[in-house]
């Protein structure tokens, strides 16, 4: 089962240095969700547990100062997985049809624990998507 989620994870940037056997394992720790176009994954303000990687379909990411959207390779919620208390801060409604694969604390931990690499890249998305809303806000 976990094949249908290696092969979407290769999509995407963040894990296109991984053996398959590396890929596999990262598949394995992930979700696969479908989800209704205009169905609400995350709201601001809500305890977040994992981060989420599309693999078909659009979302539209909502903040105080605009909308982006996001689709197949890319992924948001990372901000989620950075501390234990974190909250969300951006409203991501899917805007088409969306298949996507969560990854939530625990499937992230053994990731950075294997992967060390991987998890600074995340963390260096996270930073830059921070200051970008730091910079919009000021």
């Amino acid at each position: 089962m976990a094949d249908g989620r290696a092969d979407a994870l290769r999509q995407i940037s963040l894990f296109a240095e991984l053996d398959p056997a590396e890929l596999e394992r990262v598949a394995e720790a992930t979700k696969e969700l479908e989800v209704p176009a205009g169905q609400v994954l995350v709201q601001p303000g809500m305890k977040g547990t994992g981060m989420f990687f599309i693999s078909e379909g659009t979302v539209i990411v909502e903040t105080k100062r605009d909308h982006v959207e996001l689709g197949p390779g890319e992924f948001f919620g990372e901000l989620a997985l950075m501390t234990t208390d974190a909250t969300r801060t951006a409203r991501v409604r899917a805007q088409t049809p969306l298949r996507c694969l969560a990854l939530d604390r625990g499937g992230f931990r053994e990731l950075v624990s294997a992967h060390p690499d991987i998890a600074a890249s995340l963390l260096e998305a996270a930073l830059n998507r921070l200051a970008e809303n730091a910079a919009h806000d000021g």
